[in-house]
């Protein structure tokens, strides 16, 4: 069931303390991005600093942009990991189980112990369940809590709960934006975040070889629908050919987005598993979160995500196509 900020500090304060003494692994879902890693080792820091054996696992690597966050923690991937005797796994910013894999999950046999997010497609799969559907990210959850209880929020805490806020928020310019968050914001630079080298670490430290995958996706995108909707690519191969990874494609859905008078974007990225969806919007009205389970996915009202298994572009692109135009004009017709 859906919280409040203040519920979620009272429930976060019984469960972090809790665990105090306890050995501790905090889960994040695949392909991580800021608010992700920003909660991870976030929460990590505090943990230990409350006398629990804490660490973070993922199933893929910190993005190179983000792993100053990561430092000084132990911080294992899938390859490396397995569960040590005796310890307990809380999840962040995952909506579900299959967000974080089977691998990271199955060896706590009885269940994860909690579950920190703000999708509000949570299926509430823990022990102990703190979904802020209000929240801007699992970050604002976070530090509202630590602000409210007086947990230890040093430097290196503050900058992760604040590169949350900011990749959730789109550098504070989206509707999740509100007088509490930037408020959160401003107790975090008091703390020791730096909102210039956030900035600098996140947003300008862009790989050459990203600007030829950000040349072929533009040159490639799609107005359908009068303009209403804007769908770029990522064809299976494309990585390669400019020298590109997936972490690289973070942020490539925000192009289209912000194109006038674009009510859905869409980012199709294809590889040999099938199609993986990035969804983003303007109107909440159209909550994409429930587009998105049309297609296997979820996530949020406004950006959110699908994973069609076995699905390729040539097969499979119209049929995605059209599910999104018929969810569009159900929820916005024109």
């Amino acid at each position: 069931m859906p919280q409040t900020l203040d519920q979620a500090a009272d429930t976060l304060d019984a469960l972090l303390r809790g665990l105090k003494g306890r050995r501790v692994a905090v889960l994040g879902h695949m392909r991580p991005d800021g608010d992700c890693i920003g909660s991870q080792t976030a929460l990590c820091r505090m943990l230990r600093a409350m006398g629990a054996d804490a660490r973070c696992a993922n199933r893929h690597r910190v993005p190179p942009n983000l792993t100053a966050y990561a430092e000084g923690l132990d911080f294992v991937t899938e390859e490396g990991f397995a569960a040590r005797a005796d310890e307990v796994a809380v999840a962040v910013d995952c909506a579900d189980l299959s967000r974080i894999g089977a691998t990271l999950t199955d060896p706590y046999a009885t269940g994860l112990a909690g579950n920190i997010d703000h999708h509000v497609s949570n299926d509430g799969f823990a022990k102990v369940n703190v979904v802020v559907e209000d929240a801007a990210a699992t970050c604002h959850v976070l530090a509202h809590a630590a602000l409210a209880k007086g947990w230890p929020i040093d430097a290196a805490t503050a900058a992760s709960l604040y590169l949350g806020l900011v990749t959730d928020t789109g550098s504070f310019r989206f509707r999740s934006t509100s007088p509490e968050v930037l408020e959160v914001a401003a107790a975090l630079i008091r703390r020791g975040a730096s909102p210039s080298l956030t900035t600098e670490r996140v947003f300008e430290s862009e790989s050459p070889t990203k600007f030829a995958l950000i040349q072929r996706f533009l040159a490639g995108m799609r107005l359908i629908e009068n303009g209403r909707v804007a769908i770029g690519e990522i064809p299976e191969g494309l990585y390669a050919e400019t020298g590109t990874c997936k972490e690289d494609k973070e942020g490539l859905v925000d192009f289209p987005r912000s194109i006038a008078g674009v009510d859905i974007a869409v980012l199709l990225e294809e590889d040999k598993a099938g199609i993986k969806g990035s969804l983003r919007g303007k109107n909440p009205e159209l909550r994409l979160d429930l587009l998105a389970a049309k297609l296997n996915g979820g996530g949020h009202k406004l950006a959110a995500g699908f994973n069609c298994l076995g699905a390729t572009l040539a097969k499979d692109r119209a049929r995605i196509e059209a599910t999104i135009l018929a969810h569009l004009r159900e929820r916005a017709p024109r």
